[in-house]
């Protein structure tokens, strides 16, 4: 289009917005791809991926996104590695801005993905893929025969704790209070397996290790005791918020800030689409992002 309007822009560089740019790229539809100063999503903190099809030997995340980039690259997928800073979707053509550029588009899709909340210890984060993981499906199968600590008191923490003992030894749920906002299923699922033990009332205030995970240091939150818990691994299971900040007022989402889709991708605007973890919150996996991409 002579203006300078695209015909698509994909805000978004992780499964679902790489998916959605080979693609789009393949039916001569030119996408640029606003991907994010860190492009890549949560791949970029995951060590192995071992659960993508088409990788036997599994794959480092990392490297998994370039190649997904690389391939949507190849039929001419265009990318800008920057953040969108603000967005117009009140009328066609939309506008996405990074900082004072503006680029205009006919359709837009929203693959902005979201991350899972982190406890903010710096040791938490020096020790990110070694043995500090935020998903239990993805990396359980590296913790066989191991000690690990979950953190949390909702579904996910149970879902995940249940989930761990198929392959750990012992599972140990900590939480800040002795009430859980797990539903009672979940709760009782988690209570009646032999393999998780329970530190309620407690906070995880570092987490023990040079290259791996060895222990946690845990605080009780009545009486400061500082006690330490040896472990191969720490399971962050306090809930993941979606990355939808940008479309506040302009796009409808559910109380938690998901983005709400009907006939599969589409948005409350028509010609905006929303792909991959920004409007899931039940699977979280690469191959389902993708497969919405």
């Amino acid at each position: 289009m002579n203006d300078g309007t695209r015909e698509l822009i994909i805000i978004g560089g992780g499964p679902a917005g790489y998916t959605a740019a080979l693609y789009a790229a393949r039916a001569n539809l030119e996408p640029l791809v606003i991907e994010g100063f860190q492009w890549g999503g949560q791949l970029m903190i995951t060590s192995d991926v071992e659960n993508y099809p088409g990788y036997p030997e599994g794959v480092l995340g990392p490297e998994m996104m370039k190649d997904f980039r690389r391939q949507a690259e190849r039929f001419g997928a265009e990318f800008v590695s920057d953040d969108v800073t603000r967005v117009d979707l009140s009328e066609q053509p939309f506008r996405v801005y990074v900082g004072d550029d503006e680029y205009r588009a006919e359709a837009v899709i929203v693959a902005t993905g979201a991350n899972a909340r982190q406890l903010g210890l710096p040791s938490e984060r020096t020790l990110q893929g070694r043995g500090v993981s935020y998903c239990a499906v993805c990396d359980a199968a590296f913790f066989r025969e191991k000690e690990l600590v979950v953190v949390g008191g909702g579904d996910s923490a149970m879902e995940e704790a249940t989930f761990l003992t198929k392959f750990a030894d012992m599972v140990t749920v900590v939480h800040r209070r002795d009430e859980f906002r797990a539903s009672q299923i979940m709760y009782d699922r988690a209570r009646a397996n032999e393999k998780i033990e329970w530190v309620t009332n407690a906070v995880v205030e570092e987490v023990l290790g040079d290259n791996m995970v060895t222990g946690v240091l845990i605080r009780d939150v009545n009486t400061d005791e500082i006690s330490e818990l040896p472990a191969d691994g720490l399971f962050v299971a306090i809930g993941h918020d979606p990355n939808t900040s940008l479309f506040v007022g302009q796009l409808a989402m559910d109380e938690q800030g998901y983005l709400l889709t009907h006939d599969g991708t589409a948005t409350n605007v028509e010609g905006v689409f929303a792909a991959g973890d920004v409007v899931d919150h039940t699977y979280r996996q690469a191959i389902t992002a993708a497969g919405t991409g």
